[in-house]
């Protein structure tokens, strides 16, 4: 916890004076880094996952127990880059991983763990161990059909990489389809069929130059009945202000823009017919519809009546 506290006050300092140097430059030639106070859950690929957002991880040591095989609650990492061991110290030391507190620093010199024989003898390794260094995902057949200058440069994490890859795979299938077609197509022609294809082809070449030759012919023949006609019997289009006045006559007369339209309007428009007066109608009844009226009353009248002697007459009926 006390390194955690000196870190951090030393990270303050810096940022406070502001100075162009760091601390961090005593380790420029390690790529590791210290990690304490894992959490004894936390696995391999978790350390990874959680380091990872500030560099490429290529190596990871986390010491176990030989008995019980659990984590000590320390690891070592190694970055690609260099100065990614200082993102990480300066962002993940101090920091709460499940209610655990990270000690994140640099390590100056790295021992690579021994290995086991066979004879059962523990020896130094001879290489670099990289046991968390990212494969390269290769697909052979992409690299069969297309050489890499051709061949579609797709990153091996892309999700839709093996989809784009069968994408270009059927088109260059489909490509080389109709190349092998075109050449088969005259493969087993005689001599005699060969040069009947060649004079067909010479023939439309010879067609289509007569068609061009035709409308130059037409061309010529136009300018030369132009040339002909001369610019006496030439159509002349109308001047826009019609007729030209003699030198002695007086100045046209100007209108204003509203006379100009009145004028135009006056003679766009057709002339209004005059509709013919209708007389009023009078709201005097007819005699016919008077007449009428008085038959309906008096039938109606009529009716009334003889319901009333018919209702008078006949006795009341029992129930």
């Amino acid at each position: 916890m006390n390194v955690v506290r000196e870190i951090n006050k030393i990270n303050e300092k810096e940022l406070d004076l502001g100075l162009t140097a760091s601390w961090h430059d005593d380790y420029k030639d390690s790529a590791y880094i210290f990690i304490g106070g894992l959490h004894l859950d936390l696995t391999e690929g978790d350390v990874i996952t959680m380091f990872s957002q500030y560099g490429e991880v290529m190596d990871v040591n986390m010491p176990r127990h030989k008995d019980t095989g659990k984590t000590k609650g320390f690891a070592f990492l190694m970055y690609e880059d260099q100065r990614s061991t200082i993102l990480a110290v300066d962002n993940l030391n101090g920091a709460k991983v499940l209610d655990r507190t990270l000690r994140v620093d640099h390590v100056r010199d790295y021992k690579q763990p021994k290995v086991k024989t066979e004879e059962g003898e523990w020896q130094d390794r001879d290489e670099q161990s990289l046991n968390a260094k990212p494969e390269l995902v290769v697909d052979r057949g992409a690299v069969s059909d297309s050489s890499e200058s051709s061949g579609p440069d797709i990153d091996p994490e892309d999700p839709m990489r093996d989809y784009l890859l069968e994408q270009y795979k059927a088109e260059k299938a489909k490509k080389k389809a109709k190349k092998a077609k075109s050449k088969n197509k005259h493969k087993d022609e005689t001599p005699e069929e060969r040069r009947a294809r060649k004079e067909k082809k010479k023939e439309k070449k010879r067609r289509k130059m007569e068609k061009s030759d035709g409308m130059k012919g037409v061309e010529d023949l136009l300018n030369e009945l132009d040339s002909r006609m001369g610019p006496s019997r030439r159509r002349r289009s109308p001047s826009p202000r019609g007729r030209s006045r003699s030198p002695g006559s007086p100045p046209a007369r100007r209108y204003s823009p509203d006379e100009r339209n009145r004028r135009s309007a006056s003679r766009t428009q057709p002339p209004r017919r005059e509709e013919p007066t209708r007389r009023p109608r009078s709201r005097s009844r007819s005699p016919r519809r008077d007449s009428q009226r008085d038959r309906s009353s008096k039938r109606y009248e009529d009716d009334r009546r003889r319901e009333r002697e018919y209702e008078r007459d006949t006795p009341p009926r029992r129930r």
